[in-house]
């Protein structure tokens, strides 16, 4: 066979070696196309022979040595095979598992399904990404953009071919051209973030005059050596018509695909020239300028269009409509109507549905093997038969164990073997303690670790531990503490109680040690002592001495370990009398004779490796050759070569090693393996194992291999061999195969596959039931009740050969291995127990037993069963080679919303580009649910050896399964589809009409039959002096009269970050001060009276000064937050704009802002020109104003109430000097405030009731105020707990961001507040100021953090206020203490109030926002019908009360909204009070505590910002329900919010690990809101910490958020879409 022009027979013997061990590494994904290409190239360097190259213009030329590393030699007179098995050969990369899924059939099938879905050209969006979170950059980030060598071309005309790539193994018939452009289209993507991902010869199209970089046939490999630049022949001579047309067209296309604007990308930008743009600073851009995060070549063509032709200017826009669009094909399975039992119900039950197939056959009858024959020299024990051959026949081979390269490194006599365990026996029972004490007794248990490679050894000590009669329990070898499972290992040899293991020296040298050279300690495991069996270390036993050799009992022989579904590890014990007559079951079976030669490729610690080669061959002196995996990895062909060389009668393999024998086969001419009688398969159960079994006949026929000598077989731990095929006479016909509708297998029911034949599943039978076997097919749930004949189930067996137990798992035991069958009726059919086999089959004609799966691998989706083996098989034929390693793919199903959902977890080759791998993923999605008709629900690519591997190199399901659901999978791909595969979400919510007239419905105090909710506060109360009427009407005559009666009163205490004071004000100074601003003002010509002032100044008395001066003066004060200097152009404008909303007249501050006002700085944001007057009251002269002004009437403005609510919109309200007074008498009554007491206030006082306790109350109730500006908490954190200590005080003011600033900050600091004095055993209240729901988690944080500083726990409580009314409720100093009830979500969302038990599931814990002050009356409303409601239901709080705004300021031509806002009227019931709408949704609940007038207490609770609220479905959600969940679904999730867009829900969430966490998340978001919430989430956005934006009093902007999104101005890490 030549090979560019290399005689590979000819090579010397180690460089064949080393071109196998390349291929092999290669099929193991351990090294890249490219560089096996180079390693390969360099090995044949000295042996090619030059040949000279044709010109490329010549078209009638032969092909010259082509880039294939074996271009096409004479070919064969059966070309089209030969060629098919050639690309095979080409396209290969093994691994452990792709042996079991080849099947060309099904290839077509899946092909012939995704052809059927080409019409559909709707695009799939695809993932953006940042390109940092690529763990694994694809190869062209690897290469220098200036590389000109052909191969680097080559790659890229293979990238720009990425989607058109035809599969491996299709008929070219079987996929025209178009079916190929459609899919380039789909797969062209409009992110530039994956647009970058191209190389760099694809975006300008090539001169004609150069060779078109051909699109090869399937035959030849997609690369070029680096030493032949560009030398690629037009046409290849012997192409095949119609393929030459495909080639062409596609080649066409693709010479324009990408030049021209498909229908949805935009022209890609030229990556040579820049590199993807750093990230800017955080700030929300003016609307006009470029959008981030789009490259040049985006920013050209500004509009994009949708897939429904609507243009759109952002990428999130275009991806978010195209997901839309998805979303809008109807569901291919088409939902029956459903029902719900009652309106709590959650869960959707679909009705049955008619035409699902049933089980019509009669009940099975057991199937009975033929009778275990009687054999007069049997052995009573298997020790017996060894010490038999030990003694007669010891120069007779036992075992022949292989070295590295395949070679024979030594053999073991039967003589060898038996004096050896004899050694070892007397050793572990009289040699291991000190003189006189015996460490081991027959009957304990010891491990075995051997390696693979050691056999000898492992024989030794299995056989010496039968000898000295204790147990052996085989185990891998640990060789990390990472290992996968190893810490259930660990829980098997605690179970089984082993204390002791045995190991070979060289191995015990490789175990992993402590720094001391200790053994480690391996997670999980029992303390192990290790015991080496060398034989120089054993002790030859005395004469007198001989093992004692009982028969056979029932005692355990050994324990053979087992990892269940769930990835615990459990020892399946056999007995004895079990292990020697399945030795004698499987020599009757496979009729074995004396002294015959046996090829083993298996496992022999345990399975049918031990059972075969070990122990059946002992019993037959049978010579036994062992090759190792690590042999296998190196030459593959090792095992064929074996039965070759040693005329070998029977060989042991799996159909990876049948799979690698063909791979490697080119390389060995004459070899023959007519000698064999029995090829057995020991994965033939495995359906997918048929192929490869054909596979190998069709190859190797030529070279001796009779086809009745393919025995596939089925076996498990605990049954042990349930059947085997026998091995057939020549010229006999062979078994006969199943071909099964899938559709009925999920279904649990045998139909021969007729109609579809897309999705039928093809098996070969696994022979016989064993001899002396009885076996019975029972329902694998519920009773084991007999099957139909044409229903597939559990395969159970009875017989003598089989496990008996799991080792001291008693319970586990019961259900697996003495199950008794029943009839229908439910009638157990006989006494005798059988042994559950977890295989799942049928019995088929002739009592031929055929398995279809196992019990394992079955993910139960919507009550039917679909096997993941045939699902691998699926996502495999889907274009496997460029995307992922056919060997490492994982399925599992995870449990999610009250069903079982499917997962596939792969390992992405690294030279798979974005697209190819988002491509591959949208087909499998489609094959899947084509052929197999299940919803994925997770489809993820993992960067290559990342996955938890098993001891034989497969993939550790159950622990990726575990990673995935603790999100430590670290996928670099994932698509999450749960809106095609959740069919069971609740029925979306009807609203019903609400027209009930006033009549029937008001009666007294009550609505409909329950209580109308409302709730009122005590009594403002009279004030019996006129003085003090007087006094109070106004707080300038309150300062004035304060300033004369006790001049010397301090009113503020200022402290700055050290706890110092660095002011004060007593009532005479902040008088005087507000008399020279007053006149400054005055002075001033352009203000009159009546005009607003901005105040713009930093927390402190200054502020207060200016409000008073301004009172005083006449002019309407407006306070804005100061702009902040380190970040003037996101937060000047904002002060501009109040500025400017509010006519200001002119501007008082400090002179550190003017200077701010009007820097160059500001300039950059706003026009610094057009200010209003700015004064400066830093220095002002000591003036007194001509007089102070007195308004007529108290109806007039005080002061205007600017803030931006958290939907991002700006309000100011106007505040009269009535509601300023009734304010402050409610707060002063409520909290009991009077000169002699002092307060402390950590609070923004730029708006609200921080505003009113900061600058207001103090004046009006003469208490002292001590001020604590928050920011100053950032350079010192204990300063406002410090405070609270040191003055002793006892009621406090603080916000949400203040208290998370202390939890955070001092969590882990109590002790040292402690050791420095902190007491704050005085505080009596501490209220928190906001206008949200109650942050119920954060105030028992903060309450059990500092509970060790004398916090009460009593202490903490909040207050309630909006913009109609800037304080509701303040938990005052009497009263009951605030209570916290338990309400059900799912009546939440339906606005109904159920109050459940704390703890019960999908219960929200609610805190009441504190006591209703005097003076106000709330009344809960439904906000469509603005009727009363019932305490049961969730409506909008009204407040009527004489602290109401007066309206809302500028808004031009809303008098209808004023009027809706402010003066509102109920439709029925009490038609005169006139109410304001706090546009807050809560309830009012009457509860059991008392009011300090003995009546029971009506508790206000507020849920959530009307606004805010998201409807989805029909139901109202709260965003922050939904944010609490997503935070805790992964310990990386800093932050999160959530938005809808086009009835789409999108969350955002803050990354605070590292960005290769950035997947983790997806799936995590995904699961906790469809669990908690039913909800789907429809786009989840991974940002970098800081991006949500918050304002001022902690409270989350998402309306800025969402508009940042769909400007694509976040920058995201990862933006997935959910299907």
């Amino acid at each position: 066979m030549t090979d560019r022009g290399v005689d590979l027979s000819t090579l010397p013997k180690e460089v064949r070696d080393q071109l196998a061990e390349l291929d092999l590494e290669l099929s193991e994904g351990d090294i890249t196309q490219k560089g096996y290409e180079k390693k390969r190239t360099k090995l044949l360097a000295p042996y090619i022979i030059q040949t000279p190259v044709a010109p490329p213009q010549n078209d009638a030329q032969p092909p010259a040595p082509s880039s294939s590393s074996h271009a096409p030699a004479p070919a064969p007179a059966n070309s089209s095979r030969y060629r098919e098995r050639r690309s095979r050969r080409t396209h290969r990369n093994g691994g452990t598992r792709d042996d079991r899924y080849r099947s060309d059939i099904h290839t077509e099938a899946v092909q012939a399904a995704l052809a059927k879905n080409k019409e559909e050209k709707m695009a799939l969006p695809m993932p953006t990404k940042r390109r940092s979170t690529y763990v694994q950059s694809p190869i062209e980030t690897r290469t220098p953009p200036d590389s000109s060598s052909g191969s680097e071309d080559e790659t890229s005309a293979r990238r720009q071919s990425s989607a058109v790539a035809p599969q491996p193994q299709v008929h070219p018939n079987l996929q025209s051209s178009d079916y190929w452009m459609n899919r380039s289209a789909q797969g062209s993507s409009t992110s530039s973030s994956a647009s970058s991902t191209m190389s760099h010869g694809e975006a300008k199209p090539q001169a004609q005059s150069q060779p078109q970089p051909q699109y090869k046939p399937q035959y030849q490999p997609l690369y070029q050596p680096h030493h032949q630049p560009q030398q690629q022949p037009q046409q290849q001579p012997h192409r095949q018509p119609q393929e030459q047309s495909r080639t062409a067209a596609v080649t066409d296309m693709l010479a324009h695909s990408r030049i021209a604007p498909s229908e949805n990308s935009a022209p890609p930008p030229d990556v040579t020239a820049v590199a993807p743009p750093s990230r800017g600073p955080r700030v929300d851009l003016p609307s006009n300028a470029v959008v981030r995060g789009m490259s040049r070549g985006h920013s050209r063509s500004s509009m994009m269009e949708t897939a429904d032709g609507v243009p759109v200017s952002s990428r999130v826009s275009t991806k978010i409509q195209q997901l839309l669009n998805t979303l809008k094909r109807p569901k291919r399975p088409p939902l029956s109507e459903f029902f719900t039992d009652d309106s709590e119900e959650i869960v959707q039950v679909p009705q049955p549905d008619p035409n699902t197939p049933r089980p019509e056959g009669r009940q099975i009858i057991p199937v009975k093997g033929e009778p275990l024959g009687v054999v007069s020299n049997w052995p009573p024990a298997l020790q017996a038969a060894l010490a038999r051959w030990g003694a007669t026949q010891g120069k007779s081979p036992a075992l022949t164990a292989l070295d590295i390269t395949g070679k024979p490194l030594y053999t073991l006599t039967y003589g060898k073997l038996w004096s050896r365990s004899v050694k070892l026996a007397y050793t572990l029972l009289n040699k291991l303690g000190t003189k006189n004490e015996q460490i081991l007794k027959p009957g304990d248990k010891v491990a075995l670790v051997y390696p693979n490679s050691d056999p000898g050894m492992f024989w030794v000590a299995f056989y010496g531990c039968l000898l000295a009669e204790v147990i052996p329990v085989p185990i891998e070898v640990p060789l990390s503490r990472k290992d996968a499972g190893i810490s259930q290992v660990g829980f098997l040899l605690g179970s089984c109680g082993v204390g002791l293991a045995l190991t070979s020296e060289i191995c015990l040298k490789g175990l992993p040690k402590t720094p001391t050279g200790e053994i480690l300690q391996f997670k999980g495991w029992p303390r192990m002592k290790w015991v080496i069996t060398d034989s120089k270390y054993l002790t030859k036993p005395s004469k007198d001495w001989q093992p004692h050799i009982p028969t056979a009992n029932t005692d355990p022989a050994y324990i053979e370990y087992k990892a269940s579904k769930e990835g615990t590890v459990v020892g399946v014990a056999v007995s004895k009398v079990a292990m020697l007559t399945h030795c004698q079951a499987l020599t009757q079976a496979c009729n074995y004779c004396e002294g015959e030669t046996l090829v083993n490729v298996l496992d022999f610690k345990k399975d049918m490796g031990l059972w075969h080669g070990v122990l059946t061959a002992v019993m037959n002196r049978i010579h036994t050759i062992s090759v190792p995996y690590a042999v296998m990895k190196a030459c593959p062909l090792s095992w064929v070569q074996r039965v070759h060389m040693n005329k070998a009668r029977v060989a042991l393999v799996k159909c990876r090693d049948l799979h690698w024998a063909m791979m490697a086969h080119r390389d060995q001419r004459d070899i023959s393996l007519a000698s064999l009688r029995m090829l057995i398969v020991a994965d033939g159960a495995n359906p997918w194992s048929v192929s490869s079994c054909d596979a190998f006949l069709n190859l190797f026929q030529s070279h001796g291999l009779k086809p009745e000598v393919i025995c596939p077989c089925a076996a498990s731990p605990e049954a042990m061999t349930v059947a085997i095929r026998r091995p057939g006479v020549p010229g006999a016909p062979l078994p006969a195969r199943a071909i099964l509708s899938m559709g009925g297998l999920s279904y649990g029911v045998i139909r021969v596959n007729t109609e579809d034949k897309n999705s039928a599943l093809t098996v070969q039978d696994v022979g016989h039931v064993m001899p002396g076997a009885l076996m019975c097919i029972v329902r694998p749930d519920g009773p084991p009740q007999l099957c139909k004949t044409d229903e597939i189930g559990e395969i159970i067996i009875n017989s003598r050969a089989g496990g008996t137990m799991y080792y001291g798992l008693p319970g586990l035991t019961k259900n697996t291995f003495e199950v008794i069958p029943v009839n229908a009726n439910g009638v157990p059919i006989g006494e005798i127990p059988f042994v559950r086999s977890g295989l799942l089959g049928f019995v088929g004609p002739g009592s031929l037993i055929f398995v279809v799966g196992k019990i394992e691998g079955l993910l139960m989706v919507s009550s039917r069963r679909h096997n993941a083996d045939d699902l691998v098989a699926t996502a495999l034929a889907v274009e496997p080679v460029k995307t992922v390693y056919r060997g490492r793919i994982a399925v599992f199903s995870v449990t999610v919303f009250y069903d079982e959902r499917v997962v596939i977890v792969a390992e992405q080759r690294p030279d798979a580009s974005e697209e190819d791998s988002f491509q591959w993923m949208s087909r499998v999605l489609q094959a899947i649910d084509s052929i197999h008709q299940v919803g994925l629900y997770c489809l993820a690519l993992v960067s290559a050896n990342t996955l938890p591997k098993t001891p034989l190199g497969g993939i550790h399901i159950s622990d990726t399964k575990q990673f995935f659901l603790d999100g430590n999978l670290h996928p670099c791909n994932i698509l999450m589809c749960p809106h095609t595969c959740v069919t069971n979400l609740p029925k979306p919510r009807q609203k019903q009409p609400v027209g009930v007239g006033p009549a029937s419905v008001m009666v007294g105090n009550l609505v409909a039959g329950k209580r109308i909710a409302q709730a009122v506060g005590r009594d403002l109360g009279m004030i019996e002096d006129q003085d003090l009427v007087r006094k109070h009407q106004y707080l300038t005559e309150a300062l004035q009269w304060r300033a004369q009666t006790d001049p010397d009163h301090v009113l503020y205490v200022l402290l700055n970050a050290k706890g110092v004071t660095v002011g004060t004000a007593t009532c005479v100074q902040l008088h005087k001060r507000a008399e020279k601003i007053a006149a400054a003002l005055s002075e001033k010509s352009s203000i009159n009276t009546g005009e607003n002032v901005v105040l713009l100044y930093p927390p402190g008395i200054d502020l207060i000064a200016a409000f008073y001066g301004c009172l005083y003066a006449g002019c309407v004060p407006v306070n804005v937050r100061p702009p902040h200097p380190q970040n003037l152009a996101a937060t000047l404008p904002t002060v501009r704009m109040i500025i400017d909303v509010s006519k200001a007249a002119c501007i008082l501050t400090t002179q550190n802002l003017m200077r701010i006002l009007r820097s160059k700085e500001a300039a950059a944001s706003v026009n610094i020109k057009t200010w209003p007057t700015i004064i400066d009251t830093d220095d002002l002269p000591r003036r007194r104003p001509p007089q102070i002004y007195k308004p007529p009437t108290a109806e007039m403005i005080a002061y205007l109430d600017f803030s931006v609510s958290t939907t991002g919109m700006l309000t100011g309200v106007k505040i009269s000097h009535a509601a300023v007074s009734a304010l402050c008498r409610s707060i002063k009554l409520q909290c009991e405030l009077y000169s002699s007491r002092q307060i402390a206030i950590c609070l923004d006082p730029y708006c609200g009731l921080g505003f009113v306790l900061w600058c207001l109350a103090s004046v009006y109730s003469g208490h002292q105020s001590i001020l604590i500006p928050p920011f100053e908490l950032e350079s010192s954190v204990s300063l406002w707990l410090s405070t609270l200590s040191q003055y002793r005080i006892r009621d406090t003011f603080c916000s949400y961001s203040v208290m998370e600033l202390c939890t955070k900050g001092l969590g882990t600091q109590t002790d040292l507040l402690k050791a420095r004095g902190v007491n704050l055993s005085c505080v009596r209240s501490c209220v928190v100021i906001a206008e949200e729901r109650p942050r119920l988690t954060l105030s028992q944080s903060f309450s059990k953090l500092f509970k060790d500083v004398g916090l009460s726990s009593r202490a903490v409580s909040t207050a309630f206020g909006s913009r109609v009314n800037l304080a509701i409720c303040l938990q005052g100093t009497t009263g009951p203490d605030p209570c916290t009830v338990y309400v059900d979500m799912k009546s939440l969302r339906h606005d109904r109030v159920r109050l459940v038990e704390r703890g019960a599931p999908q219960s929200l814990p609610l805190m009441e926002s504190g006591k209703i002050l005097p003076g106000v009356r709330v009344i809960i409303v439904n906000p469509e019908t603005k009727g009363p409601l019932g305490d049961s239901h969730l409506g909008e709080v009204w407040v009527n009360s004489p602290h109401n705004a007066s309206g809302y300021y500028t808004i031009y031509g809303e008098e209808s909204l004023q009027a809706d806002h402010f003066n509102t009227k109920l439709s029925f019931g009490d038609p005169h009070t006139l109410w304001a709408r706090t546009g807050y949704l809560g309830f009012v609940k009457r509860t059991e505590l008392l009011d300090a007038s003995g009546d029971r207490h009506d508790a206000l609770f507020v849920v959530g910002s009307l606004d805010e609220t998201l409807e989805l479905r029909g139901l109202r959600y709260h965003p922050t329900d939904i944010e609490t969940s997503v935070s805790r679904a992964h310990r990386s999730i800093a932050e999160s919010a959530v938005f809808t867009w086009t009835n789409l829900l999108v969350v955002v969430s803050e990354l605070c690990g590292s960005e290769q966490d950035a997947l983790d998340l997806v799936p995590l978001i995904t699961n906790v809101v469809l669990e908690e919430h039913h909800l789907i989430v429809g786009v989840v956005v991974i940002v970098d910490p800081g991006v949500i934006p918050i304002n001022s009093r902690g409270e989350k902007q998402r309306m800025h958020l969402r508009d940042s999104f769909l400007a694509d101005q976040l920058d995201p890490i990862y933006v997935a879409y959910n299907m």
